[in-house]
């Protein structure tokens, strides 16, 4: 069978199972299937929330990924085009206009469900490329809470409705500390920060680091409005075309094997890098050793979003690698510091290709793609399950941080097999 004829097949058989559950629009005051983000949210919010909870609501039903990103970004689009002051909030003193989130995604939600009824007879085009296989494990590990969040979005343009023509997915691993908040707000709302940049075509490498910076601002203002503490590093990927965008702040990092050679395309931010503890000193701050480098005896990292209490000592100006990439890339990896503080970067090849040869754990969790997207040779199947393989060592190594690893296969894990030989 042809791969788009499967895939519209695959599109309509999961249509068919999703408005057998929703056969018609919510009522008003019934119970949403999933709980909002928020309780309130703002205007420049409601995007982000909005494609997090269609998101939550089609990958926990299968839903095939490219469907998805249509079905949220066409019912994303009629939720901004209606007028929402009926459900603002009573304006508190000096208060953004809030939004009462359960009404508002009622709206979301049942304009999502009646594109599902109506493509369900007549589906639109889907994406021509199938998306890359991507391998993603997170774990709580000896930590009291997961304060780690990721992101993968691997039809980027069409969620966010960029008509161009370029094909796009994006990628990110966030590690919070001292709190959840910060690494769950920049999960939802950097990738819509980051499709609204003017100049994502022109200057990815501008549009990455600059929405960073608004995610940033956007945090503090809810931060200052909900008194919210803490920060999040984050390690983001942006595929646009032929080339590969690297943005971070903080000491999550990203990692590229090509040829099954590792190579360290970023260096994290932590204080006792010279230049990171002459920036902290000139600014009146300091480095100081607590079992490990600390700015001003507090966080183990320099660069953050968030953490506004130790401004500007700890940055939220990130940085940025642009690569072509060659076509000899085997995979991408993004990894927190629960995986790299106990797991070399030199043993992550090695570790990849015995995960690939070996057969899937058989407690291995459900893959995050839809079972319809699983490849069904071995290696392929392996592959799901590389990170869970990755996140084992890291845990068995020492590691009692959250850790959280993504793998983004840039070739198929069988030529990854056979070129290793």
């Amino acid at each position: 069978m042809e791969a788009n004829e499967e895939a519209n097949e695959e599109a309509c058989s999961f249509l068919s199972r999703f408005t057998e559950e929703f056969p018609a629009a919510l009522d008003q005051g019934t119970a949403l299937p999933l709980r909002p983000v928020s309780r309130r949210v703002s205007e420049e919010e409601l995007q982000g929330e909005s494609v997090e909870l269609g998101l939550r609501l089609l990958s926990d039903r299968g839903a095939p990924s490219a469907l998805a990103a249509l079905l949220i970004h066409s019912a994303v689009s009629e939720l901004l085009q209606n007028d929402l002051t009926a459900l603002h909030c009573p304006l508190e003193d000096e208060q953004p206009v809030l939004l009462e989130s359960e009404r508002v995604q009622l709206l979301f939600l049942n304009a999502l469900i009646n594109s599902a009824l109506h493509w369900r007879c007549s589906l639109p085009a889907l994406p021509a490329v199938r998306p890359r296989l991507v391998s993603i494990h997170a774990i709580k590990n000896s930590r009291r809470k997961m304060e780690d969040r990721h992101v993968a979005l691997p039809h980027f343009s069409e969620m966010f409705g960029l008509s161009d023509g370029v094909e796009r997915s994006f990628f990110a691993v966030l590690d919070g500390h001292g709190g959840v908040d910060a690494a769950a707000f920049a999960a939802v709302q950097l990738p819509v920060v980051l499709s609204r940049q003017q100049n994502l075509q022109t200057n990815p490498e501008e549009a990455l680091t600059q929405a960073l910076t608004e995610t940033d601002l956007m945090l503090q203002r809810k931060a200052t409005r909900e008194r919210l503490r803490g920060g999040s590093t984050a390690v983001a990927a942006l595929f646009q075309g032929q080339r590969l965008l690297l943005a971070w702040l903080g000491d999550s990092q990203a990692l590229l094997v090509r040829c099954g050679r590792e190579e360290e395309v970023m260096e994290v931010h932590k204080p006792e890098r010279e230049d990171e503890r002459q920036r902290i000193e000139q600014l009146g701050g300091c480095v100081t050793f607590m079992g490990c480098w600390r700015v001003n005896g507090t966080y183990a990292v320099s660069r953050a979003l968030g953490d506004f209490e130790q401004r500007p000592y700890v940055s939220s100006e990130a940085d940025v690698v642009s690569l072509e990439l060659r076509g000899d890339e085997d995979y991408l990896l993004l990894a927190c510091d629960g995986f790299f503080d106990s797991v070399r970067p030199s043993s992550v090849p090695g570790l990849v290709l015995e995960a690939l040869r070996s057969p899937p754990p058989s407690d291995a969790p459900p893959s995050e793609a839809p079972p319809s997207e699983a490849p069904p040779s071995d290696p392929q199947r392996a592959a799901l399950t590389v990170a869970q393989t990755l996140v084992s060592r890291a845990k068995d190594e020492g590691s009692s941080d959250n850790i959280t690893v993504m793998l983004v296969f840039l070739k198929p894990p069988l030529q990854i097999l056979q070129e290793s030989i």
